[in-house]
């Protein structure tokens, strides 16, 4: 039985456009995204510049030195990826994503419909075009592996290949036998002088069995053409979001809040006829004149339908972007987990639950930002690593707490952290100051501590641990020490010298 015919639908350097389009880099910068310290992918500037797929990090940086380079993200290209596999199966259906920015399907459904399979291979590019992605190439052939092959062998002025039938074996035996990417029998068919697929083919199935099992014979199949896979189709996600449009807009936010608890019920109600549960919301306003916003919520527990009209007021009460009346609101889940992980929030026991709701109804008594968290961000000072957000909203920092900070306190973390770091004194055994010189040494060793109006003897001390920051700038520099120190009272502070003058950051309790 011939193998079934597919179509392979390719965006060459996936990774680098969804980087693109994540809004993480310039579309037209030289970007290389690396992987074990080998680059994967690379944008044409950084191809124009001598950087290629495979080169190690350090050479790809030496040919281009303005390279940006990013770390491999296979969860952001699935992501970003998602779209254009929805617009493939918005014109054929049944589609298997191979990887992200590939993905493959039968080419007998399409070809029909379409009227053969250039055609629908044509209706295929212009459907993931149409999303901003300017090069496509799609592939036809007998099997996935040919389609594949196919595909990477189109060109930007001929971006679609189709194999005729039965001729996929003619057509694969001149590629290397490195696409079969398989290292080892590359290496070994190497060895024994074989380099091309054509070659590979050649050579007695029998002792390809013996020498290679069953893996090597179906390295052999695919290369002589004969391939035995099939397409599995991924099930489509589920249709979660609701949309709503006002007609003619309406102006207050109330209004907008009571014509969207019918849709709010029917949003959880099919969360919960699919055993799911929404942890993080996603609420997107359009006014009349076309200005937008957008917003991901996140709950502490579940979402109910309360919870969702109560984020779509507070949003319309906030927002700065809409001056007009609202003509639509969309809200989808941003994020969904399964429902025996929430059990007890959805039955409404526990006492975290109990914790949320007397929350949440204090929040919408007293407004958004009545109710707020602690979060850590990152930092070198304790007081600007501690941020509050309101109850329910996912931490955002412009402080990375998973950025490396030098000079940042390391763990254990003192319990109490001064708001506004109180001025203390240190003081020597003959009573004068103690101070950090200019070549960061203390001027004696310290012996008194001035602090909350009492006198205190220090039975231990550690330190100095410099903190220097933004030197380069005269006007914003700052150069600190930190210490450690144990009073009589066996109670630890963490003090800072700066300038000559001590204060007290926080407290060991």
């Amino acid at each position: 039985m011939p193998p079934l015919r597919s179509l392979v639908v390719w965006v060459p350097d996936w990774p680098v456009i969804a980087l693109a389009r994540a809004g993480e880099v310039a579309a037209d910068a030289p970007v290389a995204v690396i992987a074990n310290n080998a680059v994967t992918a690379c944008s044409a500037a950084a191809r124009a510049e001598g950087v290629r797929r495979g080169q190690r990090r350090r050479d790809a940086q030496a040919r281009c030195a303005r390279l940006t380079v990013v770390p491999a993200d296979e969860d952001r290209d699935h992501r970003m990826f998602a779209p254009v596999v929805a617009a493939v199966e918005e014109r054929a259906p049944n589609v298997q994503i191979l990887r992200a920015g590939l993905c493959v399907l039968k080419a007998r459904g399409p070809a029909r419909f379409y009227g053969g399979e250039e055609e629908a291979a044509a209706v295929l590019r212009e459907a993931v075009t149409a999303l901003g992605v300017a090069d496509v190439r799609v592939g036809a052939g007998d099997g996935p592996f040919t389609a594949e092959q196919a595909a990477r062998a189109t060109t930007v002025a001929q971006p679609v290949r189709i194999v005729p039938p039965g001729a996929a074996a003619d057509f694969l035996a001149p590629l290397p036998v490195t696409v079969l990417e398989d290292p080892q029998l590359a290496h070994l068919l190497a060895r024994l002088g074989v380099h091309t697929l054509g070659g590979f083919a050649g050579m007695p199935a029998e002792r390809l069995g013996e020498r290679l099992g069953p893996q090597g014979l179906r390295l052999h199949d695919l290369a002589a053409g004969r391939d035995g896979s099939e397409v599995r189709p991924r099930t489509p996600p589920p249709e979660l979001e609701r949309e709503v449009w006002f007609d003619p807009p309406v102006e207050l936010a109330e209004q907008v809040a009571f014509g969207m608890r019918v849709v709010a019920e029917e949003f959880i109600a099919r969360l919960d006829g699919m055993r799911l549960v929404c942890t993080e919301l996603r609420v997107e306003c359009e006014t009349e004149r076309g200005e937008r916003s957008e917003r991901v919520w996140l709950h502490p527990g579940t979402f109910d339908a309360a919870a969702v009209v109560d984020r779509v007021r507070w949003q319309l009460a906030e927002s700065t972007a809409l001056s007009a009346g609202v003509s639509r609101v969309r809200i989808s889940p941003e994020a969904v987990d399964a429902a025996s992980a929430h059990a007890p929030a959805l039955f409404g026991g526990g006492g975290e639950e109990k914790v949320h709701h007397a929350l949440s109804r204090v929040q919408a008594m007293l407004g958004h930002r009545s109710v707020l968290t602690p979060t850590v961000a990152g930092g070198r000072w304790l007081e600007e690593r501690q941020v509050l957000v309101p109850w329910g909203d996912r931490a955002v920092h412009d402080r990375d707490p998973g950025s490396p900070w030098p000079g940042s306190l390391p763990a254990p973390l003192p319990a109490t952290v001064f708001p506004q770091t109180p001025v203390v004194q240190v003081r020597d055994a003959s009573g004068d100051p103690v101070v950090v010189d200019g070549r960061g040494m203390l001027t004696a060793p310290p012996a008194r501590l001035l602090a909350e109006g009492r006198e205190r003897g220090i039975l231990s001390w550690a330190g100095p641990w410099p903190i220097a920051e933004r030197e380069w700038d005269a006007a914003r520099r700052r150069l600190a020490h930190r210490f450690q120190v144990v009073d009589d009272r066996q109670c630890a502070w963490l003090l800072v010298c700066e300038d000559g003058q001590w204060s007290a950051e926080a407290r060991y309790d």
